[in-house]
């Protein structure tokens, strides 16, 4: 079982729970094509992850790139965030770019972190406590990270990985990116896939903005029960193979990591 998806009934029996915070990690490029009406709304007592800007290295050329420690920290602490705190993370596209945040907290090194299946959508649809948007400060929190960088891979070692093979690449990209029939979001950036690696679009695991049962998740990665190797999952932008990663927590016993940079920096250094 997955205990780090939890579902709107399960938040909703805890809202008065002490330590919990609930987040909202909805990107603004995606809220932007959402109904009015969802975007000016949050679950009660909801405050805002803000991804791209805050939460990621804007140093970095590629997009929402993995922070430092320092940077995730601060951030998290002037969000009100201790080490104690039992964070939910949801997005408004119902399952999106909350994985990604789930990955953070456990990359640096914060268990109690759960993803809120079908996010806002389905919260709002059982009729749950909502409240309209508004800017707020919170005491300063006492969050401390504690690295676990296995959870990450960087260029080098992808690119290393092609003579070695010791790692198995999955990409969560559609069939026709994967294949280099459709051309990238990123303007400029050239079609095609990582050698050797394999294909399992992201959306095989999903079903309208919710999670896959587990029965129906476990049949997707059947074929990948007799791998030994670590597996690696890759993207566009690191933000969907999170949700590959967190669809496969306790059905895949390899170890699992992110290809930070994925497609958008390998197609950019890696000619075909």
């Amino acid at each position: 079982m997955n205990s780090s998806i939890i579902s709107a009934e399960w938040l909703n029996d805890k809202l008065n729970t002490e330590n919990l915070v609930i987040l909202d990690c909805t990107l603004k490029n995606q809220l932007a094509k959402l109904p009015s009406e969802i975007q000016d709304v949050q679950i009660k007592n909801t405050r805002f992850f803000d991804l791209k800007f805050k939460f990621s290295d804007i140093t970095n050329e590629f997009p929402t790139a993995y922070p430092s420690k320092s940077q995730f920290e601060e951030e998290a602490q002037n969000l009100g965030i201790n080490n104690e705190s039992i964070i939910v993370v949801y997005d408004a596209n119902g399952i999106y770019s909350s994985p990604r945040v789930w990955w953070l907290f456990r990359s640096m090194g914060h268990q109690n972190v759960y993803v809120l299946d079908g996010g806002l959508p389905e919260w709002i649809k059982q009729n749950f406590p909502i409240e309209v948007k508004e800017e707020k400060a919170y005491t300063k929190g006492n969050f401390q990270a504690n690295l676990d960088l296995t959870m990450v891979r960087k260029f080098d070692a992808v690119f290393n990985n092609l003579s070695t093979q010791k790692e198995l690449i999955i990409d969560v990209r559609s069939e026709d990116r994967f294949n280099g029939l459709a051309e990238e979001p990123r303007a400029g950036l050239r079609s095609g896939q990582i050698k050797n690696s394999i294909n399992i679009p992201y959306t095989k695991v999903l079903n309208n903005g919710m999670f896959e049962s587990e029965k129906n998740r476990t049949q997707i990665f059947k074929d990948l029960t007799h791998e030994n190797r670590p597996v690696v999952f890759s993207c566009g932008s690191g933000i969907t193979a999170c949700i590959m990663y967190l669809a496969s927590e306790g059905l895949l016993k390899n170890k699992k990591a992110v290809y930070d940079g994925s497609w958008t920096e390998w197609g950019e250094k890696v000619k075909a």
